[in-house]
């Protein structure tokens, strides 16, 4: 299996969820955007995160981290 792509940092302090327009945690592994308000998962292709609501996944309760 490929070596997962990094997403530039500078990019992940500036993105914030579309929907909650909160602060987002990137898992490198599942390269995903994690919003955990939202409960949604957007994907990271190449290193490029797709930012839209019909791309994301839902996310189960155990993957939802609480503040």
């Amino acid at each position: 299996m490929a070596e997962p792509t990094a997403v530039d940092p500078r990019l992940l302090e500036i993105l914030v969820c579309p929907l909650t327009k909160k602060a987002l945690r990137y898992d490198r592994e599942a390269q995903e955007l994690i919003s955990d308000a939202a409960r949604l998962a957007y994907p990271v292709r190449d290193g490029i995160p797709i930012m839209l609501v019909e791309e994301a996944r839902a996310l189960a309760d155990s993957e939802v981290r609480k503040s």
